[in-house]
C-alpha cells in the first residue's frame, strides 16, 4: 500500500498544476485580502470582530480542500478510467482499491500542507491567531474533508470523461462555495440562504472551523450534515463506481 502511495505521489507531482494551485491560490488571497486596511479593520456587521479573524482563514481552508477534492481528484480518476489503468490493475493482485486510497490520501496530504502554512503564514504576517480549539479544529478538518472528498469521489463514479467530471465539479463548487460564505459573509446573508446552506457539505465545514478557530464547539447540525454526507457520498461512489 505504502508503495502505491508513493508510486501515486510521484506521478501527482509530475503535474503539479493542481497542487500548486490549492495550496497557493488560498494562501495568495489570505496574504493579499488580509493586507487590505478594511480587512483588518473592526466590522460592526460582525459583533466587531475583524474579518482578516472571522472569515478569511476559514474560507481559504475550505477554497484548499474543494479545489483538489471537485476538480484535481474526479478529472484524475476518470483520467485512468478512460485510459484503461482502472481496467488492467483489475486483472492484477495490486486492487483498484488502493489506487483509490493512494489518491485520496495523496489530495488529504496536499489539503494537510496548504492549512498548515494558511495557519503559520496567516500568524506570521497578519496576525491571525492560530485555532484556539486545536483538537476540535483537526477534528472537524478531518471530517469536513472526508465530505469534500466523498463528494469528489461520487463526482468521478458517474463522470463519463474528464472533462465532464471538471465541468460538474466546478458547478458544484462555486455554489457551495458562496452558501459557504466564500464571498458573502454568512451573517450577512438572508436567513433562509443560510439555512439552506447549513444542511450543504461546504456551509457545515466552513462554520465548523470558524467556530473551532475562534475556540467554539461546533454545532452539533453541522457536525450531522458532514457526518451523513461521508456515509452516503461514500455508499453512493461505491455503489456507482466503474473500474472500466
Amino acid at each position: 500500500m505504502n508503495k502505491m502511495i508513493i508510486t501515486e505521489a510521484r506521478l501527482f507531482l509530475r503535474d503539479p498544476a493542481g497542487p500548486i494551485f490549492a495550496v497557493l491560490l488560498p494562501l495568495a488571497l489570505l496574504l493579499g485580502l488580509g493586507s487590505i486596511p478594511g480587512f483588518g479593520e473592526p466590522d460592526p456587521a460582525l459583533g466587531g470582530q475583524r474579518v482578516i479573524d472571522t472569515q478569511l482563514p476559514g474560507m481559504m481552508v475550505i477554497l484548499s480542500v474543494v479545489t483538489m477534492a471537485l476538480t484535481a481528484l474526479p478529472a484524475t480518476l476518470v483520467a485512468y478510467r478512460e485510459n484503461g489503468v482502472l481496467r488492467r490493475m483489475s486483472t492484477t493482485p495490486v486492487s483498484p482499491v488502493r489506487l483509490l486510497v493512494a489518491q485520496v490520501v495523496n489530495n488529504l496530504a496536499v489539503a494537510v500542507v496548504a492549512t498548515v502554512l494558511l495557519i503559520v503564514l496567516g500568524h506570521l504576517f497578519l496576525g491571525v491567531a492560530v485555532p484556539r480549539n486545536l483538537l476540535a479544529f483537526t477534528g472537524v478538518f478531518a471530517l469536513g474533508t472526508a465530505s469534500v472528498l466523498g463528494l469528489g469521489l461520487l463526482v468521478a463514479a458517474v463522470a463519463p470523461s474528464s472533462k465532464v467530471a471538471s465541468g460538474i465539479g466546478s458547478l458544484l463548487m462555486f455554489p457551495l462555495l458562496f452558501v459557504a460564505g466564500m464571498w458573502i459573509p454568512r451573517e450577512l446573508m438572508p436567513d433562509l440562504i443560510r439555512r439552506i446552506g447549513d444542511f450543504l457539505p461546504l456551509a457545515p465545514f466552513g462554520q465548523a472551523i470558524r467556530d473551532t478557530w475562534a475556540g467554539h464547539a461546533p454545532q452539533p447540525l453541522h457536525l450531522a450534515v458532514m457526518a451523513v454526507t461521508v456515509l452516503a457520498t461514500g455508499a453512493l461512489a461505491a455503489r456507482l463506481f466503474r473500474w472500466e
